[in-house]
């Protein structure tokens, strides 16, 4: 049932992005070309597909099919969802240095710093104009400056979340709700906006559309601190990277902050002093003695269980509705 319906979106989702930015090939000047090879359509100008999962807009598609909506109509709005994505990746690849992304060279690698801030605030842009897109859909001006509105206040969190989340880099000390919040910004606010803006397009009611909203925001909570359990503990063959990555470069995640407030010895061991004596093997002993991956294990399941509870809530319906049951379950480890 899921299948059907990612296979539904993903070409009417490309077609919807490329009238936004009215694709055209060749591309018409290097600043297309920037834009068109960060969104997977073109590499290095050379039309060659590499685009990235569309998971947000697919939420929002389904969510808008679940709650009585035709999912076409949502488009636009999907569309603008993932555009806001592609501007937060290409600024925060800048900000973190990351030199590849998709297995690609990253915009700014390849057309420096300068002009991939450029790509980052078109992309932005681009979001706006691809949520006007909406009337040509046959909904009112009322429902796009409400979603104007959730994706501008969505743009203040995610960079708000980004903020917090390189100062965390500095600083000595983070606690786990400091950190909470910061994933809440970064990670959380886009997914929640995205359900939304699919009850939004359906034409639902404040209330709805507010359980859509927990649904997407504990599901980008859950989401988000997985990742940081599988970034230690996880299968690399599944996972794609190093479970010692995230040890090897301290990053503060959530297990990490849970152990380092428990154990005085993990916070002397992970100061990034201690990076050349202290292993992977001794950190990861140290976080699991002190219960660090338990207590964020039960972070997970509550918000699991808080994004299915909002889900019910919202009563989603038909088959619509099971591809969205379905896709949680898949993002969250816990298909079949």
């Amino acid at each position: 049932m899921l299948s059907s319906f990612l296979s539904a979106f993903a070409p009417a989702l490309e077609a919807e992005l490329r009238a936004a930015l009215d694709f055209r090939l060749p591309p018409p000047d290097d600043y297309a070309r920037m834009l068109y090879y960060h969104l997977g359509w073109i590499d290095e100008g050379q039309p060659r597909a590499v685009a990235g999962k569309r998971t947000r807009p697919a939420i929002t598609l389904l969510c808008a099919a679940a709650s009585g909506g035709d999912w076409e109509r949502a488009l636009p709005f999907a569309a603008a969802v993932e555009l806001i994505h592609n501007f937060s990746l290409v600024h925060d690849d800048i900000q973190d240095d990351s030199p590849l992304r998709r297995g690609r060279a990253t915009v700014w690698k390849l057309w420096g710093k300068p002009q991939a801030i450029n790509a980052g605030d078109a992309l932005f842009t681009y979001a706006h104009l691809a949520a006007q897109r909406a009337r040509l859909r046959g909904l009112d001006s009322a429902a796009i400056i409400e979603a104007f509105q959730l994706l501008d206040t969505t743009g203040l969190h995610l960079t708000q979340g980004q903020h917090h989340d390189m100062a965390f880099e500095t600083r000595d000390e983070v606690t786990a709700d400091e950190y909470l919040q910061m994933i809440e910004g970064k990670t959380a606010s886009l997914i929640a906006t995205a359900a939304e803006c699919g009850a939004l397009a359906a034409g639902q009611t404040p209330a709805v559309r507010g359980h859509y909203r927990k649904f997407g925001r504990h599901l980008g909570l859950a989401f988000q601190i997985r990742d940081d359990i599988l970034g230690i503990w996880g299968d690399a063959a599944l996972t794609g990277k190093s479970a010692a990555t995230d040890i090897v470069t301290r990053k503060k995640t959530l297990p990490v902050l849970i152990g380092l407030d428990r154990d005085p010895n993990l916070r002397a061991a992970y100061c990034p002093e201690e990076q050349g004596g202290a292993s992977v093997e001794m950190i990861v002993s140290l976080l699991e003695a002190s219960g660090a991956r338990e207590a964020a294990e039960e972070r997970e399941r509550h918000h699991t269980d808080s994004a299915l509870a909002s889900l019910a809530a919202a009563q989603p319906a038909g088959n619509a509705g099971e591809a969205l049951h379905d896709l949680t379950l898949q993002l969250l480890g816990r298909a079949q």
